[in-house]
Formats: structure tokens, sequence, C-alpha cells
């Protein structure tokens, strides 16, 4: 049920002591997805198979097929078994950016299919959409009717008080903070966080939060079950402040949470923030904001430890992560259609570790740059496809024997976290980087972006010891195990171990009837380890079958054991 009291509790602070009529549009809009909606049938709650897939709508293509259709039929027959959800990338209209510079928020670019191909997607997988809400395209039609000063678009989009301090603002990129446009006033500025082609949309005025919550609602009547709230953390601005993670951007997420839950109570926001670790939980908030948060720490810790042979710093943020708020999780992932973010390990990693990664991505990819504060410019992320990254070179050299092995292990500790984890097409199916399409598009993104064409995608998996068809495999086998294993739920408890080799990041898992105990051990070093774990009993490797005692553990180069403890 619409809770009036908190809605308008959160329109006040937003609005001020007029927003009444704020609310009672807003209650009316909510009503009216509620009974669109009405039919659809409840999400059931997460399990141990709950792995997402991240893909864009045309990631493989079949000739005289739209490519939303391609993909799901590709969908049905390899991967079915091993996921349960989708994180369809953005398929609407868009001028640049992969997608994330949208141009109409309520049409399905034709180049992909149509509403029906999305809806019959969400029917295979469960749905996960981006709402791009910190900005829209320079070349949208809300933003043409912002530069005729056609309202109510004519507050639709910052612009930034002449008189403000900016000094302090935090930004993903090195591009100019602001970008003049010609408008019907003469020529104004306008916030461009994340380039010129990204014009911000202004959350002070209502009409933007209405708009988004009904597009929003849109999506979920189409089949969306979970929404990705994109570059949420930049939506405030404020003079003299970093104009990032103030508290009417949390006001804004829980307004949505608010909306979302209802009109559809099984709907789940997820937060997308590249920012450090603890700065991203808060948008779990006491349990009213995010459903879900994204673990940016991971990657570039997973990637430490599986180069440096020291899985220290992993083992110290995994064991500082706590349960959070109410059903809330964390999204876990490696790789995403974005390079790999440094923000999140800030804190965990050492500069010099943290150059150690640059300098490592320099050989198989680039580095992003973003403004810093303080003046100049620092490392924000690493363009490079995580294959490449892990084998320690460009992808035409072919990759060392360990490369494989190094690359399913990763997975293995991704797959073995508390929270819901999602893959990057392009590692399920052992891609390696796409310079050419760097120097063809001029993106540095664009290497790990390559799209594939279905059949010739299908002639390599099938091909037997083929690089693709080994990391299917041996991913798929995880993502098998994993179904069966309730201590592997998302929520179920979850104890890191500190007393292992600097070389071994362990885990254990318990169910959460507490029936079932599970003891997840890595290999990180590239060496031969005996692990004394330190337990009594055997147990039982769930990945090879394999009968064993607990208290000394035999570990090969890379491997993988994931124990269940046998009473």
């Amino acid at each position: 049920m619409f809770d009036c009291d908190r809605a308008q509790q959160l329109l006040t602070f937003l609005y001020g002591a007029g927003a009444g009529p704020v609310s009672t549009r807003l209650e009316s809009l909510i009503e009216h997805h509620r009974h669109q909606l009405r039919n659809r049938r409840a999400a059931p709650p997460w399990t141990q198979a709950d792995v997402f897939l991240i893909s864009y709508p045309d990631q493989v293509r079949s000739p005289g097929t739209p490519s939303l259709r391609s993909f799901a039929a590709f969908g049905r027959n390899h991967l079915a078994d091993l996921i349960s959800g989708v994180h369809l990338l953005p398929f609407l209209p868009s001028s640049s950016d992969g997608g994330f510079a949208v141009v109409d928020y309520r049409h399905v670019d034709p180049a992909f299919g149509a509403w029906q191909d999305v809806y019959a997607l969400g029917g295979d997988f469960r749905l996960m959409v981006d709402l791009v809400l910190n900005h829209a395209s320079a070349q949208s039609g809300w933003f043409a009717a912002f530069r005729r000063g056609q309202a109510p678009y004519d507050a639709f989009f910052r612009v930034p008080e002449p008189d403000g301090d900016w000094s302090r603002v935090v930004r993903p990129r090195a591009t100019p903070l602001f970008t003049s446009f010609e408008t019907s006033a003469g020529p104004l500025p306008v916030w461009t966080t994340f380039g010129p082609d990204q014009v911000d949309l202004d959350y002070r005025s209502p009409e933007v939060l209405l708009e988004m919550v009904d597009v929003m609602l849109e999506y979920v009547g189409h089949g969306a079950e979970v929404i990705r709230l994109d570059a949420v953390a930049y939506l405030g601005k404020r003079s003299g402040t970093a104009c990032l993670h103030l508290p009417e951007t949390h006001a804004v997420v829980k307004a949505l949470r608010l909306a979302a839950h209802a009109a559809a109570p099984w709907v789940r926001l997820i937060t997308e923030t590249n920012v450090p670790h603890t700065d991203g939980l808060t948008y779990f908030g006491d349990g009213d904001e995010s459903d879900l948060v994204y673990s940016f720490a991971l990657p570039p810790l997973i990637i430490h430890a599986l180069t440096t042979g020291d899985a220290r710093p992993l083992t110290e943020w995994a064991a500082s992560l706590t349960s959070p708020p109410g059903e809330g999780a964390l999204f876990h992932f490696l790789a995403s259609h974005d390079g790999i973010g440094l923000n999140g390990a800030s804190g965990w990693l050492s500069d010099a570790q943290t150059d150690r990664l640059i300098e490592r991505a320099g050989q198989c990819g680039s580095v992003s740059f973003r403004s810093a504060p303080t003046g100049g410019v620092r490392a924000y992320e690493l363009n490079v496809n995580l294959l490449d990254m892990l084998a320690g070179g460009p992808p035409e050299v072919p990759l060392p024997s360990a490369a494989i092995p190094r690359f399913l292990c990763a997975h293995a500790i991704l797959l073995a976290l508390a929270g819901v984890p999602a893959l990057y097409f392009h590692s399920l199916v052992g891609s390696r980087g796409d310079p050419a399409a760097v120097v063809r598009t001029g993106q540095p993104r664009s290497i790990n972006r390559e799209k594939l064409e279905r059949s010739h995608l299908e002639q390599e998996l099938r091909r037997p010891g083929s690089q693709r068809r080994r990391i299917f495999d041996g991913i798929g086998h995880l993502l098998q195990a994993r179904r069966a294993l309730p201590p592997l739920h998302p929520q179920a408890p979850q104890v890191v171990f500190h007393h292992l080799p600097v070389g071994v990041f362990g885990v254990e898992r318990t169910s959460l009837d507490g029936s079932q105990r599970l003891l997840c051990l890595h290999e990180v070093a590239g060496g031969q380890m005996e692990v004394a774990a330190g337990f009594a009993g055997g147990g039982r490797d769930v990945l090879t079958g394999e009968l064993m005692p607990l208290d000394h553990i035999a570990l090969r180069p890379y491997q993988v054991r994931w124990l269940e403890v046998v009473p």
C-alpha cells in the first residue's frame, strides 16, 4: 500500500511546504500503474540459484533477426540452466555512451526490436533494466523543449547558479562540468557530469521526479523486475558541496522505492554507485532505499589477489562485510560493460598496489582519468578485458597456461560470497579484448564491448578444447554446483578465514537453517599449497566428489575446493 505520510515527508523535504499537490499526483500515478500491474505474477525471493548476466541488447546478432530475439534464443538454448536473470543494458534510442545518453525513454530502439521482445525476455529470466535518471541526451526531445523554453521542460535540466561554488564537485570525467547551449533565452550553461552529450536533469523540479516514477513503472509493466538506478550518486547539486550522496539524492531514492513497492511490491531497486565501498553501502538506508548495492571493491581486489598472490586485502574487505538491512543484498560482479573502477577499493589497496594494477592495465588496455577536486587528474577506471587483465597481456598474445585456471578461480570467489552475483556476457563466453573497436570508436570502453555473431559464437562453444568452450564449461560447472548448495544462498551467514596462508582466500558459508556448512577455499598464488584448515572431521568436495579430511587440505595452483562438511 502507498504510505501517504512517508511520501509527504519525503516530498516536503525535497520541495518544501507546498508539496501537497505533488503527493496527490504521485499517489494517482501509482494507483494507475498498480491497476495496470494487478495481474502480474509476483517474483520469488532470492535463492542460491540467482545469478545475473550483464548483456547488451545486441550482444549476439543473427542476420535478419532483431537482436533482442537473437539474444533471447541464445539464452533459452545455452543459459537457462545457468543463470536466473539478465541485466539488459539500455535498449532505448540513444545518441552516445553505449545507450546511456537516452533520446527517448518510452520506446525501444527499432534496431533492437520492440517492447514485446523485452517482455518475452522477462518471461524467461528475471529482468533488470536501467533507469538513466541523472541525465538525458542533449539530442532528446526533452532537451529540445528545454531549449525552446517549453513548460514543464524549461525546468527539467540543471543550470548552475552563476555565483555558486563548484570547486569541490566530484565526478567521473575530466571533461568540462558545464556545457553552453543556445536557448530561447540566449546561451545557457547546463550541467554535464558525464560529458557534453549527456545533460543533467534537475530534481528540484517535481515534474522530473514524477516523470521518472512514471517511466520506471512503465518498465515494470514491460516485464522488468529489477530497476537499476544509473549514476544515482550524482543527482543532487548544491553549491559548496561535493555534489555527491547529498541528502536530497537519498530522498529521491527513497521516493522511488516507495513508489515502486506501492505499485508492484515485488520490484527491487539497485543503485549503481561507483564510489568507495562504505559510501555505496549508505544506499541501503535503513532498509528503505536500495534493495541491492554494487560491490565495486570486488573486481580490483580479486585482480590484485590473483596477480600478486596476496589475498590479504581481499580477505580484509570481505571480513568487513555485514548483513545489509532487511532483505537487502550486495550485488557482486567482476566485469561489466564499463571498465574496472578503482574507487571501490579505496582504503583497501595501498597507492603502490593500485599503481601496480594501473601498470598492468597499460599492458592489455588503457586507463581513464577523472578530474580531482584538488586539481589535476587521477586514475578512475581500467579499460581492459578481464581475461586479458588476469593473463597480463594484450589480446593478440596467446593466453599463458595459467590464465584460464586463474580466471575460473576469480569467478569461484565471486560465486562463493554472500550476495547476488552477476557475470558479464564476455566473461561467461571467454572473450578477449577488442582493441580494434577502440581505434574505430575512439572510446576506451569499447575494448570490452564487442558484438558477436551468434552462429560463430555457437560454433566456437561447440568446439572441444577451445578457449570459449573451456571457460564456458568451467564457469557453468560452478554455476550448476552453486544452485544445489543452500549455504550459498545470497543471505546465508558468512565467515571469512584470517588464519590461512596469504595465497589462499577462504570463506565458510552456512545454510539459513544451520543444517549445512561449506568451506570454500581458493588458491590465488599459483603454487602448491598445504592448508592447515583446523577443522575436525571430513568433507566432500562438491565440485569433484572427492572425500577428504578437513584438518589439512592440499591445493594445486589456482585450485578451488568447495568442501561440504560431512557430519
